[in-house]
This record gives structure tokens, sequence and C-alpha cells, in this order.
């Protein structure tokens, strides 16, 4: 099957990045010498007006747009290509000011000032028409220009901290129309809601206000469905600006970059209208003496991003040295540039772009890295590194552009579940770790060297041999539903502790826990202990003890056999591992949040029995992973190395090495921060 290249403009992987022209229109000969510097760094894309609104309509309805017309149009004799943004994410003053209903009110009802990005309503009537207007000019001017290959809608949205919500009387209004859609009576809300509780029920809709620290922040419900009717709200503002720039644009695809793990906005909800997924990494890298932990979680962001649609990603922001934001600014390493880059398109993304082309001469992101700095010249460090990836990403692209990752095990993450952990008030009010124990759970892959897809509830799974799904606290019937099918069909589905607790609106499954699931897995969770300091505890799994901490569920067999038990405390003895057969397949139950050797011991038994194959069979070196992107005649194994000295590799058969067509077997040496490509031939019958 070929993989959908949605950019039909440009078939080849794109090098570049954010570019910020206004800020030197007083400075021809940069502007000229940008171009001149892009082409020697092999720069083929620039993301432009990202955040130029106030150059673009200085005044209310006054577009000037003859300077990015002249900036595209040089770029494109250049053949350098560019994104075009949609502008707001930064407001000019005069909308912040002659409206001030545009500007987001906090939790605790004050009105931002103007400034900052993201500080604009979603729901905003003006915001969305001003939007709209220059949207609209926008498309109109250069949606049909050779040069533009893709819409770039805002920036980063909700990206203002930790909180993308607006809590203005627009929003409230919103909110409760929204809740009406969602249950259609008071009564239906109060019961999904139980707002018996301390006496919350509502007796009309314009009682319900968005949960603040001054109001009511107890009902669980109304916490979940505020998340989710941020969300709802930030997508319907972005398929709003998508609409006015592809009325006038309808060939040319949409992204909006996206944040790894960001916890206001669930990102799934956006697959449906974007056209290609695009994010932004800064990972940390060198924080410690040891990159492994911040190599794997930055793999499982990459996965996330290329799972949205099962297609290639984009990376559209990255540094080539340095962030300026961070408590640490630690520059990258030699090479760290290169393998981080290569990491990416190992994922699935099909560019390596950067925040930003040039630096800033001031303001708040004057000393973030980029790949011109103050200096203004070629000859340094991360200039050559640029340089350097850029050849390569050309030499890749007839090889491995149209190609794309094809796991067998995916990783159940999901935002709702998310937020209804996190404000659950139990077991554990110091940190559920949901995220921490994703990639728990997704560490032993990486180092076998096996590729995972990190989905939602709200996926198919039919496709994997295997599905693991830790602490679903809120299980939704459609995803306990399909568990059942696949499990019933022969898959393999491993659960853990806390799942299965709660439906979608937080109420508690009456009956037992894990709730819908309780048949698939074959027990009965009675209690769940918080453990500490105090109380350790352990498994016995294959006459091997491992650690575990935070969370121990006792549980009760019902079909399921018990394969490790608890070696401590009162509950020494109970199962802490069971597997249960059901239909045609297999369901595991971990029931305790067990140590790192616990999970690549059983993970690896778990592969080896249910026959998922690793990218090359054997062990890899610690700090090492295969990744494999797929094509129709040759699969491609970047094999990377995040170890900051040199390691060999036991090769499980012979191999070609892509980019110079040597043959290679039996051992196969890796460089500190080195990536290198094995092409694997197929077997064409």
């Amino acid at each position: 099957m070929k993989m959908k290249t949605p950019i039909k403009k440009l078939n080849k992987f794109l090098h570049g990045g954010d570019y910020n022209p206004d800020q030197w229109l007083d400075c021809p000969e940069i502007l000229k010498q940008d171009i001149e510097l892009m082409k020697k760094a092999h720069v083929n894309c620039v993301s432009l007006g990202i955040f130029s609104w106030a150059t673009l309509e200085p005044e209310e309805g006054n577009y000037q747009f003859d300077w990015l017309e002249e900036i595209i149009n040089n770029l494109y004799k250049e053949e350098i290509y560019t994104i075009l943004a949609t502008p707001t994410a930064g407001m000019p003053k005069w909308l912040t000011e002659k409206y001030e209903e545009v500007r987001q009110v906090r939790e605790n009802g004050v009105r931002n000032l103007s400034g900052g990005r993201h500080n604009f309503c979603y729901t905003s009537p003006i915001m969305r028409e001003k939007a709209r207007a220059i949207d609209t000019a926008l498309a109109k001017k250069f949606g049909n220009h050779p040069g533009v290959i893709l819409w770039h809608i805002s920036n980063e949205m909700g990206g203002n901290g930790n909180d993308a919500s607006c809590h203005c009387p627009l929003c409230q209004a919103a909110f409760r129309e929204w809740l009406k859609n969602k249950y259609k009576t008071l009564d239906s809300l109060n019961h999904a809601w139980w707002t018996k509780f301390w006496s919350h029920t509502y007796t009309s809709w314009d009682q319900i206000h968005s949960p603040v620290s001054n109001g009511v922040k107890s009902l669980h419900g109304l916490e979940l469905d505020w998340r989710r009717f941020i969300t709802a709200q930030t997508v319907d503002f972005y398929k709003k600006e998508c609409e006015a720039v592809k009325e006038y644009s309808k060939n040319i695809p949409v992204t909006t970059n996206m944040m790894e793990f960001f916890t206001p906005l669930d990102y799934f909800k956006f697959k449906d209208s974007v056209d290609i997924v695009s994010w932004d990494s800064y990972t940390s890298w060198h924080e410690s003496k040891d990159d492994v932990d911040l190599a794997i979680r930055t793999a499982a962001s990459h996965n996330i991003m290329r799972a949205i649609k099962k297609q290639a990603f984009l990376l559209m922001e990255s540094t080539p040295s340095l962030t300026n934001w961070k408590h640490i600014n630690t520059l990258k390493r030699p090479k760290m540039h290169m393998l981080s880059s290569m990491q990416a398109v190992a994922h699935g993304s099909n560019s390596v772009q950067y925040f930003q082309w040039r630096k800033s001469r001031g303001a708040s992101e004057k000393f973030h890295g980029a790949v011109i700095d103050h200096y203004g010249k070629d000859d340094t460090r991360v200039f050559k590194d640029v340089t350097e990836l850029g050849i390569r990403l050309e030499s890749l692209t007839e090889m491995i552009y149209k190609t794309i990752n094809k796991p067998k095990v995916a990783i159940i993450f999901d935002w709702e579940n998310m937020w209804a952990m996190n404000d659950a008030q139990g077991p554990n009010n110091i940190g559920m770790k949901y995220i921490d124990t994703i990639l728990n759970h997704y560490k032993p892959f990486w180092e076998m060297g096996i590729d995972v897809d990190i989905i939602d509830m709200e996926q198919e799974i039919d496709n994997y041999k295997l599905v693991i799904a830790p602490m679903t606290y809120m299980m939704k019937e459609q995803f306990g539903e399909r568990v059942k099918e696949f499990v019933s069909n022969g898959g393999c589905f491993v659960s853990s502790y806390w799942s299965g607790i709660v439906n979608e609106t937080d109420l508690c499954f009456l009956g037992g826990f894990p709730g819908i699931i309780g048949d698939v897995v074959g027990i009965r969770s009675e209690e769940i202990d918080a453990i500490n300091e105090y109380y350790p505890n352990s498994i016995l799994y294959k006459n091997k003890s491992y650690e575990v901490k935070d969370l121990c569920d006792l549980i009760h067999l019902q079909s399921a056999k018990a394969e490790g038990y608890y070696e401590k405390d009162f509950y020494r003895g109970m199962p802490a591992l069971t597997r249960n057969k059901y239909g045609k397949g297999i369901a595991y139950y971990i029931a305790a949040r067990a140590s790192e050797e616990f999970n690549k011991d059983f993970y690896s038994d778990l592969v080896n029995e249910i026959g998922v194959e690793k990218n090359i069979n054997g062990n890899l070196p610690y700090g090492v992973t295969v990744t494999k992107r797929c094509g129709e005649d040759s699969d491609f194994l970047f094999v990377q190395n995040f170890n900051s000295k040199t390691v060999l590799i036991n090769l499980d058969r012979e191999y070609e090495i892509a980019e110079d067509g040597i043959s290679v077997s039996d051992k196969l040496e890796l460089k500190s921060y080195d990536c290198v490509i094995l092409k694997d031939k197929k077997d064409i019958i």
C-alpha cells in the first residue's frame, strides 16, 4: 500500500523552518543574504507569517501584503517553498484595544490585558470575524501561488501555559449550549455529574459555570466536560480558519502545530480536520549524562503524532542548537542535531523544521537557537550541522519519503482518561503519573527495537497483535466492546491496576471493577493500596522478585490464572499478574506499578509468546534502538545510538547500508550519537 502524500506540490523531505522577514524589512541586505544562506544550508521550505498580523494588517481592514508577496516570490525563484501561516496566534494592538471581548478571561474572572501570545477568546464572534477576514484575504492573494504548499493554521493552539481556556461570559454561554446539545435535559446532566453530592443540583442551565477555585470544583463530571468543551471550541475555531483559507485554495492542505503530551487539548480530536499532523519538539538533550529516557519520551511523542492519522507527519519546529526558555538551556553536543533529526524521520516525519531561521534581534526569544545567529554568517558549528542534515535528507528522499511505519503493537494514551484521573481525588493525590506510566510500558519496546503506535480509546485496534492499556481509569464503552472483540478474535491485551473504574461521565461502575472488561481479564478488583516507603512490596514472577511502588491492586481470580504473586504485607500470596484466555485470545492484568526491570522481562516474554517481530532480531545494547519505515520493495531500519560512546550491535542477517550500498552482516559499529540506515530488501514473489 502506498503512503498518502498530502503535500502534492512537493514530494520530498522538507528542510527549513520559521522565517520572520517582517522583523527585517528595513534591512534588505539581510533579506537577500537569507536566501543565499538558505541555499547553502540546503533549505527547501520556510514557514511565513506566523506572528505577522500587525505587519500584514497594521490598521483594521488595511492589508499590506506586498512585502510578503515579494518574499514568497524571491524564495520560490530559488526553489524554496512556503508554508503560509494564518497569524491569529499574535493579535495586533488595534484589535485587542478596540475590541475588549477578544481577550481571554482567566479563571479568577479578570480579563487579560493586550499582549502575549494565544491571548484570544476562541468563542468571540469578533475574533472569529477578524480572523476570517485576514485569512480570506491571504487565501485570495496567495492561495494559488505555486510556491505555497501548506497552510499553517495559527500556532501551538492553546499554548498560553497549562490552561487553554477562557472563562468570559461568551464562553460560559457557549459551554451551556454545548452541554444542552450533549445532555438534552438538566435531569440527564444532573445524573451524569452526580450533582446531589453536596446539594449541587442544577435547576436552570444558567446556573452552570465553568469550574473555578471560588466556585464549583468538586463535580468531576463538570471538570471533565469543561475540558472537552475547550478542545471542541478550539477545534471549531481551527476549522473556521481552515474553511476561510480553503475557500480560495482548495488544493493546499492544512495543519496546525501540536506540542507533545500537551495537557489542555485532546489532539486526537483534530484528526478529521487536519490534512497532515505537525508538531514542535524541544527535547532537553544533555540535561543529564544519559539521554536515553529523553530519547524514549521523544520517540513516544513522535508515535502519537504519527498515529493520529496513521500517516507521515511533519516536525514543524525544533532547535538546531538550544532553547532559551528552559531552566537550563544546554547546547546540542556534536552529532546530536543529526541524530535527533533522524529520530523524527525514523518515526515517520517527512520534515525537519526549525524555530527559527534567523535569531530575533530583540524581545523574549533573542537568545533562542537558530540556524543564523547574531554573527550572521555561515562559518558556525550550527550552520554546518544544519547543512549536513539538509544534504542527507536530499539523498534519502527517493528511497524513504514514501515509506511509513506499520507497528503491530499499540499503547493506549487517552487525554480524557488523563483529565478524569487527575481529578479523581485518590488513591494517590501527589500524582497518578499517567504519562510516566505510558512511557514505562513503552520503554521495553523501544529497547527491543519494536515499533509502537500510541493511540486513544476511540481508534480502531483490529490491525494490532498486541494492545496495552495501562491505567484506563475511565473506560469508554465503545473501547470496552472493541477490546472484547479484539481478544475474542485472537488478539493479546494487557490491562493494569486502576482500570475500568468510571464511565465517560466519571461515574463509578457498579458491580465491580474493572467494569466493562472484567470478563476479558477474568479478575475482580476489591481494593487498591497506595503504598509508601514504610510498606514496601514486590512481585514474584518466574522465580524472580521485582519491586513495586505507588499502587497495588488487591484482586480476586475469576476465570484468570495467576502468573505472579505479591511477596509482602497482608496481601502476600495474592495474585499480582494474571493471564486469562478469552475466546481465541489472551488478556493479562498487571496489578501493581512494577519496576522497569519487570516490564522489560514481562514484555520480552510476551512478544516471544505471541510472535511480535523485532526490527532486528536479538538483544540491542543499552541506548540503541531500531525503528522501521516500510516501503513496497524494501524496508528501512534506522539504527540509532543515543550513547556518547561507540557501540557494536549484532546483526541477524545481511543488510545493505542505504546511503552507500555497502553490504553489512554480523556486526555493525555505531559511533556516538550515530544513526545508520539499513536497507532490507523484501522477497518479491
